[in-house]
């Protein structure tokens, strides 16, 4: 009797074996022949070698069916081990603009004409700046292109940094550890993450370094090789930070930097990195620009009223300032 065991690496067997087993002893069903014990991430298969190395081959292809798609649909279990030619097993019809299957199956996709803009610089450029207002899916986009150039092994990191800084309010000292103090200004990366890879693969990703979130002020002095770099809020860098940042680039790396011009978080007296960035940085031929608009943005219907609201008030307080400006020297040139 040989005998054969199968690691399922960053794999939640709760969710890949059913409840009650119930996704594993249908597995056992198709082979009657075979003694399958399964502890914990561990399946261990005894019988004869041939059915073993069958029963291998298309466990296999449901291992890879669930890493893909992140759910394993008893329909998928029967497909596979009921199909001798072991063909094709997606049970979601490919769509182009679908990017990665998140959570339970769920379809990530560009889902606005900037959003495909920015997939299509990704694949022509290695340094791309996303800009645009709040609720557009600059960084989202731009995560989902992360994990899904890691899950293709075109990358061996991924790479998430943001600048600390505080949306108009002093928070103060936060309690506890380093990792604790830091991580409220990285939630929304971590949110993101949750959508597209299951929790316990996140933890270990996050535990090994393959996934490596941090602030802006831990780059200073390295080499980001083999990665794919997402700067968050660049708007709150200050032009050092900025330029710091952007001499990281290491080899076979992506870089994206996201923003929001009209939410800038720094104080009066220091000028934001990302515009200095965008002004002097735009005329390099292999730089991607990629202006997101209020047509963008996927949040709720109010989220683009209010946005538009805001533009309307700047775009008017601009030209009330121009005005008192033309209306001085229109008095001073009277005067003379």
């Amino acid at each position: 009797m040989f005998e054969k065991l199968i690691h399922l690496e960053g794999i939640d067997p709760l969710e890949f074996f059913g409840v009650n087993n119930a996704k594993m002893n249908l597995i056992k069903s198709f082979f009657p022949k075979l003694i399958i014990v399964y502890r914990g991430n561990d399946v261990i298969v005894k019988g004869d070698d041939e059915e073993i190395l069958r029963f291998e081959s298309k466990f296999h292809l449901i291992i890879d069916h669930y890493n893909q798609f992140n759910v394993l649909p008893d329909s998928v279990i029967n497909q596979v081990f009921l199909n001798e030619s072991e063909g094709n097993t997606d049970s979601v019809e490919e769509e182009k603009d679908i990017l990665l299957f998140g959570i339970n199956g769920k379809a990530i996709r560009a889902r606005t004409p900037n959003q495909r803009v920015l997939v299509d610089a990704c694949k022509n450029s290695d340094l791309i700046f996303a800009i645009g207002p709040a609720g557009t899916g600059k960084t989202y986009t731009a995560i989902a292109l992360a994990v899904r150039a890691l899950k293709n092994r075109e990358i061996k990191r991924i790479i998430l940094s943001r600048p600390a800084v505080e949306a108009g309010e002093r928070l103060g000292f936060l309690p506890g550890d380093l990792k604790e103090k830091i991580d409220p200004y990285l939630q929304p990366l971590y949110d993101a993450l949750l959508d597209m890879i299951p929790a316990k693969k996140l933890d270990e990703f996050m535990k090994d370094g393959t996934i490596q979130i941090a602030p802006l002020a831990f780059m200073r002095g390295r080499t980001l090789s083999n990665a794919f770099v997402i700067l968050d809020e660049a708007q709150n860098t200050t032009i050092n930070q900025l330029k710091m940042f952007l001499t990281r680039m290491g080899m076979n790396t992506k870089f994206v930097i996201t923003g929001d011009e009209t939410q800038i978080d720094l104080p009066l007296q220091s000028p934001s990195g990302l515009i200095l960035a965008k002004k002097i940085l735009k005329h390099i031929k292999d730089i991607s620009f990629v202006q997101f608009d209020v047509k963008d943005i996927v949040r709720h219907r109010l989220v683009r009223e209010i946005v538009v609201a805001y533009e309307k008030h700047h775009a008017h307080e601009l030209l009330r300032k121009e005005k008192a400006k033309e209306k001085v020297r229109t008095d001073k040139t009277e005067e003379k």
